[in-house]
């Protein structure tokens, strides 16, 4: 296991569990206890959990709270990956398409570089230099803008840039989806260029891992109820699942074990269903 994985796996305990205990990680993960620790202390100097005396504690989200891109590409890898995959899937050669600043939707763009003749706008730096660098015939539309955390672009100037321009599909990622709050971001600024990116769109197409659900940031930039397709992984529990299936118009679960077997579409929305 990758120390990435292994961190992932800690942090996905400890929010499972609300704590853990140093003992137990070293028992489930089958690693010594001084790498547990160590672990636990990249995980509290990142901001993502309280070290305490014999194991961690979950930090209570804020609303307000950003990780940066860095911290957040070494979370959920394996549902990153699942999730892109899926997605990938609904892309043809030639589209127009967005793709939003995150660690999911990055993963996305490197899943797709092998599709040709693409055009791609994007407030993402890195998904942008990705797509530069990668070789491939596409066109990529990089907004300006002030630079968030997550390497986002984003303010009037990134709002501007996206006014006038029309894409196929937008591929959208964020910091939290809540059945009454929709999709979130702790970033105001941020926020406000996600509408101008979802006005941009034909169709929206949202990319959220289960860790993702159940946060709630400080502005929302969407409805629930306005996702034409969301792609999540088999780790959203049963109850919560059926709830987005009610909310949004397609739901699909990317298979992590077998990413490579493809992703089962669990169906649409029922008429009349609310958020």
């Amino acid at each position: 296991m990758l120390a990435s994985q292994r961190r992932a796996a800690i942090l996905s305990m400890v929010q499972d569990s609300g704590a853990v205990r140093v003992s137990d990680l070293v028992e489930h993960l089958g690693v010594s206890d001084m790498t547990v620790r160590r672990d636990i202390e990249r995980l509290d100097t990142d901001g993502l959990l309280e070290r305490v005396h014999g194991g961690a504690l979950a930090l209570l989200p804020r609303a307000t709270d950003e990780p940066g891109f860095t911290a957040k590409s070494s979370l959920m890898t394996a549902a990153k990956h699942a999730i892109a995959l899926a997605a990938a899937r609904l892309v043809d050669p030639g589209a127009t398409i967005g793709i939003s600043a995150g660690t999911t939707t990055y993963e996305f763009a490197r899943a797709i570089r092998n599709i040709p003749h693409l055009t791609v706008v994007t407030n993402s730096v890195p998904v942008a230099q990705l797509l530069h660098e990668s070789g491939g015939n596409h066109v990529v539309v990089l907004t300006g803008g002030v630079r968030t955390p997550s390497d986002a672009l984003v303010g009037p100037v990134a709002v501007a840039a996206l006014q006038g321009l029309h894409v196929d599909r937008l591929f959208l990622g964020a910091h939290g989806i809540d059945r009454n709050a929709g999709l979130t971001t702790p970033n105001l600024v941020e926020a406000e260029t996600n509408r101008a990116l979802v006005r941009a769109s034909r169709s929206v197409c949202v990319l959220a891992d289960h860790s993702k659900v159940g946060i709630v940031g400080l502005s929302t930039f969407m409805a629930l109820h306005e996702v034409d397709t969301l792609i999540t992984d088999p780790g959203t529990p049963a109850r919560v699942r059926a709830l987005l299936e009610d909310s949004v118009d397609h739901l699909v679960l990317a298979e992590v074990a077998s990413a490579a077997t493809g992703a089962a579409r669990v169906g649409p929305r029922s008429p009349g269903a609310g958020a």
